[in-house]
């Protein structure tokens, strides 16, 4: 796949051309397209990889300079990880922090918690953890039941909160500690986290999307305690984490007490905004790969499987033009259309379906595993991808949200 974005960044793209092929050598090329959001494999290759991109300048192209970005557009931005895509470069270890944090606090932060935050992810000197999904809250986030309580200082206002205008949480001036109780799961590599950014129920009265607040709290203390999940890929990227009187300083809130709906829904509207394209060039090499494999097992004279093997690709060249559609309209300023809406629902079953196909197509091989349960690219792949139509928000999350918000159907009844 060929993609030129005009005149005004091939310069930019050039550039990012060459250091790739100059620095994606040795081991991090051995390592080319290791890892993805829940695919811990290779941690150690993937942060020295990120800190060989730090080190050129080239994590977070987009952010302003002052925090140690470049302070390039959207456009920028769209190349960057278009060309990184394409050059089949190692997933990066930080990546939580790049494409999350780092925009909900360009957008929502306090410029003190920019200063303070900002630069060290860009030098990954900290990596963080999402504390969002619970035991009984995943994809109906809004029933989140972590509570955090101020410890000293004075009280909260939450009607001053929501009201405020302030970039500063009411009752931060006055000082104390938050303090947390609670429990979160599925925290992609939080093992590895020196921070972690939970969302929590900070008025006990509060239901559902009220009363919630954003609070970035650090993961090395006496009250957090971080255990590995392992995956059906033999990986232990997830973990769970127990908040037992967890403290963080007052003015560690993101956006405004009480607001933490809001905050949570920017950052996953980045999360299914900008992770689609990379996705899709990965899914058009295993569709290529799968073609591959059916020419090679004879597969396509069975008409069939070669009108299923046709359906896999049409499914990615869809995926394109989707991610096409998306980026005309950001880069003209205007808000995605529905089709951005649908593009994670489509994506993680398609290449669910993919993967089945050529796990069918490799045969009893495919289910053969190597000494301490080495799996090859497809496998992986496939397992990996049985995770797709949960994380993010489920697949049935995303049908209710097609449904009443884009089909203006009834809602769904709740008890």
């Amino acid at each position: 796949m060929e993609l030129d974005f005009g005149p005004a960044v091939r310069d930019f793209r050039d550039e990012l051309r060459d250091w790739l092929a100059e620095h994606l050598v040795g081991e991090f090329a051995e390592h080319r397209g290791v890892g993805g959001p829940t695919d811990g494999a290779a941690w150690e290759v993937r942060l020295a990889w990120d800190r060989e991109l730090a080190a050129g300048n080239w994590l977070g192209v987009g952010w302003p300079q002052e925090y140690g970005g470049r302070g390039l557009g959207l456009l920028e931005e769209i190349v960057f990880e278009y060309e990184y895509a394409r050059a089949n470069a190692p997933y990066r270890a930080t990546g939580n922090a790049l494409d999350l944090l780092g925009p909900m606090l360009l957008k929502m932060g306090s410029e003190a918690q920019r200063k303070r935050f900002l630069p060290p992810i860009l030098s990954v000197e900290e990596l963080w953890g999402q504390g969002f999904s619970e035991p009984g809250a995943g994809s109906d986030l809004a029933s989140v039941r972590t509570r955090a309580e101020r410890d000293g200082g004075g009280g909260t206002s939450f009607e001053d909160a929501s009201v405020s205008g302030t970039s500063r949480p009411t009752g931060v001036e006055n000082g104390g500690e938050w303090v947390v109780n609670g429990q979160k799961v599925w925290t992609s590599f939080g093992i590895h986290a020196d921070w972690l950014y939970v969302l929590t129920r900070t008025d006990p009265d509060s239901r559902r999307h009220k009363g919630l607040t954003m609070l970035l709290v650090p993961a090395d203390q006496p009250g957090v305690e971080i255990r590995p999940i392992r995956n059906l890929a033999g990986q232990d990227e997830f973990a769970e984490v127990f908040l037992s009187d967890a403290r963080t300083d007052a003015d560690m809130v993101v956006g405004e007490v009480g607001q933490g709906w809001r905050t949570a829904m920017a950052t996953l509207g980045i999360e299914r905004g900008t992770t689609l394209l990379p996705q899709q060039l990965t899914f058009e090499r295993e569709a290529e790969a799968l073609i591959g494999l059916a020419r090679e097992r004879g597969a396509l004279d069975d008409p069939m499987l070669r009108r299923r093997i046709v359906d896999a690709w049409i499914s990615v060249r869809i995926m394109r033009t989707t991610n096409l559609r998306t980026i005309a309209e950001l880069t003209a300023g205007r808000t995605p259309g529905p089709q951005a809406t649908t593009a994670k629902l489509y994506a993680s079953t398609r290449h669910q379906q993919l993967g089945h196909l050529a796990m069918e197509l490799a045969g009893p091989a495919g289910q053969i595993v190597g000494e301490d349960y080495g799996l090859d690219t497809r496998q992986r792949s496939f397992l990996l991808s049985l995770a797709e139509t949960i994380y993010g928000g489920s697949s049935e999350i995303q049908r209710n949200i097609i449904g009443e918000q884009l089909l203006g159907l009834p809602k769904e009844p709740r008890p």
